[in-house]
């Protein structure tokens, strides 16, 4: 008896020289520039893996606030410009992952996140973390559906 099985295994290629990529490198000025050897985003296929955002005001290139709600709310305004960016929205979002200084500060930065999702909601992880880049106190990452 033969079973029905499919088997999806993770595949990374590298590219030789002169060959043209899969992955498309994704900016705007409308969310702050990577902190380090990463892009904002990038789209291979019908989906957007966005960088995890720091709570950067894109005008100012720092914080808006050392609150973290106020942080909270700034990341997901980051990740609503890449995603306009790549010509999508944070409706169609598959899933984030929140990373917190303080797991304590969950159940008010979860009523900001819920203002930017609708119903169905994204997948999401959230774990408590020492610390983050430059000393924020939130940090969200996404992965986006495109159209």
């Amino acid at each position: 008896m033969f079973l029905n099985l499919r088997i999806s295994i993770p595949l990374v290629l590298t590219l030789q020289k002169g060959r043209k990529s899969v992955l498309e490198e994704i900016n705007t000025t409308n969310a702050p520039g990577a902190v380090g050897p990463l892009s904002q985003a990038i789209k291979v296929g019908n989906l957007l893996y966005v960088s995890g955002q720091l709570p950067i005001d894109p005008a100012t290139g720092e914080f808006n606030s050392e609150d973290a709600i106020a942080q909270a709310d700034q990341c997901l305004k980051n990740l609503v410009a890449i995603a306009a960016a790549a010509g999508t929205t944070l409706a169609n979002t598959v899933k984030t992952t929140v990373l917190l200084t303080d797991l304590g500060q969950f159940a008010e930065i979860n009523k900001v996140y819920a203002g930017f999702f609708a119903k169905p909601y994204p997948a999401r992880a959230c774990y408590e973390v020492k610390a983050l880049p430059k000393g924020a106190k939130v940090e969200i990452e996404a992965v986006i559906a495109l159209g």
